[in-house]
């Protein structure tokens, strides 16, 4: 992967123009649906990984420890991906990060396979060992998202960035879809064996493609003054020489510490009304909503301000958060989940659009590196924290009487209602925090940097 970086014309849009606009797209087209691939593939194996675990045990604690390990593990490598992806080009990038993940996923089968009956306890060493291989090679695979958001910038006109956004969200959300189905369907019926199989195929098909991809508008490396394999100085200036953009990534890590109850308490309450099978389906058909929402985008954009956009979105979910389990009904939570998974392109898009357009793109790597960095870590602390504070306190009190009795008139009767409560008090501390956030100078400064920048 060594390769030099070279002086080139370092505007923007310079190499992106070199082709018409519909070859670009098209390339764009060809690495966005191999990055659909890799997704899918990481996210079926993280999510089986996941069920398994709490099948195993059907303690919240576990889940937990998997879920903020992933995004913990996130947080510590994000600024040196977006170091490499300065110093590199995007396609050798998503090689190696392809490379790595194939070869981690079959490593973890081999474990899996030689352990035999030893990974049926959780304490066993053996299944820890092959959780963190395959987080291993899921973190890694995080690289490519580095990677393609800097691709978008080569390719994509500055005014269509926004509507390329949507349509990474749109191809997340299919590759949601079918985890989500996936996922629950092979853990339920066949378990993780076969399901290891179907992972290890399914990356060695996206890698291979991935290698038949071309993209000569980045024939050489852009000009960048990233230096080492974990550029924290440049990414710190880079990020504080937009004025309000740290704000805006210190405003995206709140969001992610609610995101953490999510992580830690979505799939325990899941479970709690679906079978696993069920479950997934559940998923399956919130996604088709994450698939909707950025298709919205694709083909409307956000708007002329996305920073309001973002806000008003961020407002929505809070909204979601605080009613989607009031009461232990199944169609209220496949409700929830699919109008959750509809707002959540806008609010990712938006972050995405800005930085791309003040950024310039050699520091735009290490910028969403730092961003995701600080981002990603938010969620695991909350997940280590809430995970253990709901299952030792807040469900034993739930379904104790007196604590039955005080929550029923406000959220209903039902195992889960320590949980309903946690998505409830998340849920108006976003909508808070939001509204609050239109009123700052940040907000206005950062409004204003989207509609001076070219």
């Amino acid at each position: 992967m060594a390769e030099s970086p070279v002086n080139v014309e370092a505007s923007d849009d310079a190499a992106a123009r070199r082709r018409p606009a519909s070859r670009r797209n098209r390339t764009f087209a060809a690495i966005l649906g191999n990055t659909a691939v890799a997704n899918l593939t990481t996210s079926y194996l993280f999510f089986a990984l996941t069920f398994w675990i709490y099948l195993e045990t059907r303690n919240v604690i576990a889940t937990g420890v998997v879920g903020g390990g992933y995004m913990l593990a996130i947080a510590l490598c994000s600024i040196a991906f977006g170091t490499f992806v300065d110093r590199f080009r995007k396609l050798t990038v998503m090689r190696a990060s392809a490379a790595f993940t194939t070869v981690a996923f079959a490593a973890a089968g081999a474990v899996y396979f030689v352990a035999g009956d030893s990974m049926r306890s959780l304490t066993s060493p053996w299944v820890w060992l092959f959780s963190v291989i395959v987080l291993a090679g899921a973190v890694v695979e995080v690289l490519r998202d580095v990677a393609l958001s800097t691709t978008v910038t080569i390719l994509i006109d500055s005014d269509r960035r926004a509507n390329a956004n949507g349509y990474v969200g749109a191809v997340q959300g299919l590759s949601f879809v079918f985890t989500s189905v996936f996922s629950g369907l092979s853990v339920g019926f066949f378990g993780m064996g076969p399901t290891i199989v179907f992972a290890v195929a399914l990356t060695l098909i996206g890698w291979l493609h991935l290698l038949t991809i071309r993209m000569p508008e980045e024939a050489v490396v852009a000009a960048s003054d990233a230096a080492g394999a974990f550029d924290v100085r440049g990414a710190w200036l880079a990020t504080r020489a937009v004025p309000g953009l740290l704000a805006l990534i210190v405003f995206s890590m709140f969001n992610n510490f609610v995101s953490g109850v999510h992580m830690a308490l979505l799939d325990p309450y899941g479970l709690e009304l679906f079978s696993v099978q069920s479950w997934g389906l559940v998923f399956a058909f919130g996604a088709t909503g994450f698939m909707l929402g950025g298709a919205l985008i694709g083909k409307f954009g956000l708007g002329s301000n996305p920073m309001r956009t973002m806000l008003l979105g961020v407002v929505v979910l809070g909204a979601i958060s605080m009613l989607f389990a009031i009461r232990e009904w199944s169609w209220l939570l496949v409700a929830g989940v699919w109008l959750f998974m509809l707002t959540m392109p806008a609010i990712e898009a938006a972050e995405q659009t800005v930085i791309q357009r003040v950024v310039p793109l050699p520091q735009q790597g290490r910028v969403f590196g730092f961003a995701g960095a600080l981002e990603a870590s938010a969620a695991p602390l909350t997940s280590f924290v809430v995970a253990p504070l709901a299952e030792q306190f807040v469900i034993p009190y739930a379904r104790s009487a007196d604590g039955a009795d005080h929550l029923a008139p406000w959220l209903g009767e039902g195992d889960a209602r320590g949980i309903a409560l946690i998505f409830v008090a998340s849920g108006a501390v976003m909508i808070a925090v939001a509204v609050a956030a239109f009123g700052t100078p940040v907000y206005r400064r950062m409004s204003e940097a989207y509609r001076a920048a070219k």
